[in-house]
């Protein structure tokens, strides 16, 4: 699964819960009545009774055990958050212009044109080419999706010796390593009489 995905479902949980939670706090806090065993039963009802604060107080295990789960999540939610923040993509590539100066070119910019060469090739119906890695040394990720009677090697070739290679020598560099995923438009089936 991707970290992207993870993300979004981590964040909609989240989200889900806390909407939920301050709703329910918000309505009894309003005068709604809740249902039964619910945790509020009025709008003067406290979230944690003198009781249930205290409970646990006496034992030698409480404080470590809440301490310890306080620091697993607070190394979570920073785990997280610099995963979120980590930049997978290259924003810009430098370019050897050849006069002692380095030019800069937008990933997006590298991304598009890469992706536009890759759909203009013959029999590839859709194309999308997102950048990877650092910002000397790009990766591409390319997914094509090819007509339905093509056959997938010469598709690869192609997306190979031109796309790819023309992306290669305009942003000036070594090498630009590729994974390329192919996959088929979906189709009906032809009526045979």
């Amino acid at each position: 699964m991707r970290i992207g995905r993870v993300h979004r479902v981590l964040l909609a949980l989240v989200g889900l819960l806390l909407l939920v939670g301050g709703g329910s706090v918000l309505a009894v806090g309003l005068g709604v009545r809740p249902p039964f065993r619910w945790l509020h039963t009025g709008p003067h009802d406290v979230l944690l009774s003198r009781a249930e604060r205290t409970h646990w107080r006496d034992t030698g295990w409480w404080w470590p055990a809440v301490i310890a789960a306080l620091a697993v999540l607070l190394l979570l939610a920073l785990w997280w958050l610099l995963a979120a923040l980590r930049r997978r993509r290259p924003a810009e590539i430098p370019v050897d212009t050849g006069d002692g100066e380095d030019a800069v070119l937008l990933g997006g910019a590298l991304e598009s044109a890469l992706t536009q060469d890759a759909a203009r090739q013959e029999g590839v119906a859709r194309a999308r080419v997102l950048l990877r890695g650092r910002r000397g040394a790009p990766t591409a990720r390319a997914w094509l999706q090819l007509e339905p009677d093509v056959d997938p090697a010469p598709a690869l070739a192609d997306f190979t010796r031109q796309a790819l290679a023309h992306a290669r020598e305009s942003a000036g560099l070594a090498s630009l390593p590729a994974e390329v995923r192919l996959g088929a438009v979906r189709h009906h089936a032809e009526r045979v009489t």
